[in-house]
């Protein structure tokens, strides 16, 4: 009688302990750490509006610390049911050892373009393991104000964008370009990687390096080093010692007309510049050229293979995937925008004139984000160099190209 209690007590407390574990609760790993009381305050009670039984956790970490501690608690079973995924290959990681789930076929991902996915797919593109959340935008902000006083309109050629820059120095009013290279990511990050997307066509560019069909010294890797290169006599004096920041002062100052900048900035100008601002997209070659944007993935979401309640997890990944979803995201974290196809109502008007630029410009992401980081010399930081020290006008296009297609061929074999 008293076994037989026993073995009734330990499978009470057995169901009493999976409950806790299962039924209803989630928790949502990220190194998102700025997004907290967005999700605890806007999008879990928008979820829990259709799931009210389902508790959810918003727990991140911060960022210099998240890829050691989320990897230490994935491998010992105690990390979330949902996992915030970085691009590429640190999620690819996630996914070769088993860690977070394949999700071809999963409600919601239908609702993205394959452009979106690929940030979270496998190389050869067949097994998709992260939902995208968002992107930011690369491009240009200007100051209204000073383009309409000196009478000039947004350009949409290259030749345009020096001839308004032109106008600009010639004005003596403005330091027509806010850009500095102490830095050097921004050289790359916003700058090649944006003014080239229209040259190297995109995803089509792109793709041709990772198949070894295309070289850095092709002309369509080297015409952006070349209009970097015309970039000096219209960037503040001393720009090569102008960090981010800097240049982030210089523009909302209103002391310059023009800066390259990311969706991201968005916010920042906002709050300390005192003029309305606009944005054009990175200028085509010349008149009648397709536009295309870098639209670089940023953040998706994955599900842990030990998640202790993946049913609940898919639902609120679907969810993830919705239009209310994309629309809230969109609209609190200005300058990061929904991967998905949905339409979004975008409250900001310069956040809505970037994301806009989708209906009328093919999007594309970083050129080496894919696979092309892989080996030595990193092509990432091969890149940040060479475009800096292209902006400084201490190396040419030509040797600048040839640099980075050397290192790419110390280590880089195309599968065939």
């Amino acid at each position: 009688m008293q076994a037989k209690r026993f073995t009734r007590a330990a499978l009470f407390a057995a169901l009493m302990s999976a409950g806790i574990a299962q039924a209803g609760s989630l928790t949502i790993e990220s190194w998102r750490v700025d997004d907290k009381a967005l999700w605890e305050d806007v999008l879990i009670p928008a979820f829990n509006k259709k799931y009210p039984d389902i508790k959810v956790k918003f727990s991140p970490t911060a960022p210099t610390e998240y890829d050691s501690s989320l990897n230490a608690r994935l491998a010992g079973g105690t990390a979330g049911d949902l996992i915030v995924l970085r691009p590429f290959d640190k999620s690819l990681d996630l996914f070769k050892k088993g860690q977070i789930e394949a999700l071809n076929g999963k409600a919601g991902m239908e609702n993205f373009p394959n452009s979106a996915k690929v940030a979270w797919e496998t190389d050869d593109g067949k097994t998709q393991f992260g939902m995208p959340i968002a992107s930011v935008i690369h491009g240009f902000l200007y100051n209204k104000k000073a383009f309409q006083e000196l009478g000039l309109q947004p350009p949409k050629t290259t030749d345009d964008f020096f001839k308004v820059a032109e106008a600009i120095k010639k004005s003596g009013k403005y330091t027509p370009i806010a850009l500095g290279t102490a830095d050097q990511w921004e050289a790359n990050q916003i700058v090649f990687t944006s003014v080239g997307a229209p040259y190297w066509k995109g995803e089509e560019g792109r793709k041709a390096l990772i198949a070894g069909k295309a070289k850095f010294t092709d002309p369509q890797f080297v015409a952006p080093l070349e209009v970097e290169a015309k970039y000096g006599p219209y960037l503040a004096k001393g720009y090569s010692a102008q960090p981010y920041g800097d240049t982030q002062t210089l523009f909302a100052s209103g002391k310059a007309a023009i800066v390259a900048a990311g969706s991201w900035d968005i916010g920042y100008y906002n709050q300390n510049a005192k003029f309305e601002l606009g944005a054009f997209p990175p200028p085509v070659p010349k008149a009648g050229d397709k536009c295309y944007i870098s639209d670089h993935t940023d953040l998706g979401l994955g599900v842990n293979s030990k998640s202790k309640n993946k049913e609940d997890a898919y639902k609120f990944l679907q969810w993830v995937g919705s239009q209310e979803f994309a629309d809230m995201y969109t609209n609190k974290v200005t300058g990061f925008f929904s991967l998905s196809s949905h339409l979004i109502a975008v409250k900001d008007p310069v956040a809505k004139q970037m994301l806009d630029w989708r209906k009328s410009c093919s999007s594309t992401i970083r050129l080496n984000a894919q696979i092309l980081n892989r080996g030595e010399p990193n092509l990432e930081n091969e890149l940040w160099n060479v475009n800096a020290q292209v902006l400084n006008g201490k190396m040419s296009p030509k040797d600048g190209a040839a640099r980075l297609q050397a290192g790419l061929d110390k280590w880089y074999k195309p599968a065939k």
